[in-house]
């Protein structure tokens, strides 16, 4: 015997779809500068100029998948797909997160070979395209909606990187400006890609986290189950099971052993206001056991 509870996921504007206007945003600046870079980088001859052209244009590609993601995550749920499609934010993400590592890993690439044929380098007008300007305003576009949204995260990755990598293309042509040492070039390119690594990485195992169903790192497991033995009548717990669904969207599962049925309305009521309170977790499916029934169930056999 026992009881449950179940929120299905709130419908409605995802976390993503409260920052939709600064996606649009950021991708019309951004789109409005991938063309301008591009023939700078290839009148120059610039590697670190091509390499922020290419950044410039996975955002551009990464931002008009997002705001896809947020279009169908936000479509209803159907029989056949019963959360609906709140997970396109997760795995516009991980497009994201994969395209950049495969673009870097050919940036290193170029950067590589222009260090053993450093080609000719016109540093006057590959300072003059630099897109530090586009780059900031995209950054701050998307500034507010990184720390609710994966999806939007990936995209301000993205323009963290496109603005780095602007700082490094007027760096670079400074120095070759000033200098004349061209190898400059091909040292920025090859930083613009080794930064952005890293924190492309991390965002990778969060959503790869994500999809195999990880505990959420703010969700203290250990701590949820004690306070659900804390609830009067409770005898065990056991299925426990936290997990994202997506940015913004946890959901809990469990089963609760009580010493007495007669009370599991009131246990079931407590566990889902502690879980509200004291967690976060608002879609919770909770199964509530008679301890006594359990007690008087046969052994299973070896």
């Amino acid at each position: 015997m026992g009881a449950g509870r179940s929120h299905g996921p709130p419908p409605g504007t995802t976390a993503g779809g409260r920052h939709r206007s600064s996606l649009r945003w950021a991708l019309a600046l951004t789109a409005s500068f991938v063309g301008v870079e591009v023939a700078g980088g290839l009148l120059t001859g610039s590697l670190a100029l091509l390499a922020d052209a290419a950044h410039m244009l996975t955002d551009v590609g990464g931002l008009a998948l997002a705001l896809l993601a947020i279009h169908f995550a936000e479509r209803p749920a159907t029989p056949q797909k019963t959360y609906g499609y709140v997970r396109m934010e997760v795995l516009s993400a991980l497009a994201n997160a994969t395209v950049l590592l495969l673009l870097t890993v050919y940036i290193l690439y170029e950067a590589w070979q222009r260090f053993r044929n450093p080609p000719e380098i016109l540093s006057g007008p590959m300072l003059a395209v630099a897109g530090l300007v586009v780059n900031l305003i995209s950054m701050k576009l998307l500034m507010a909606g990184a720390s609710e949204s994966l999806n939007v995260k990936g995209a301000y990755f993205e323009a963290l990187g496109d603005m780095l990598g602007s700082l490094g293309v007027i760096a670079a042509a400074l120095i070759v400006m000033f200098t004349g040492w061209t190898l400059a070039d091909p040292v920025v390119g090859a930083g613009i890609g080794l930064f952005i690594v890293p924190r492309t990485w991390m965002l990778l195992k969060q959503v790869v986290h994500i999809l195999m169903e990880g505990t959420p790192p703010e969700v203290d497991l250990g701590l949820l189950e004690k306070k659900l033995l804390e609830i009067e009548g409770v005898t065990a717990v056991h299925d426990l099971h936290v997990w994202t669904i997506t940015s913004g969207l946890d959901a809990m599962s469990c089963h609760l052993v009580v010493d007495d049925m007669a009370r599991a309305g009131a246990t079931l009521a407590s566990a889902g206001e502690a879980m509200r309170s004291e967690f976060g977790l608002t879609h919770t499916t909770i199964q509530i056991e008679d301890q006594a029934l359990r007690d008087n169930e046969p052994a299973t056999p070896i």
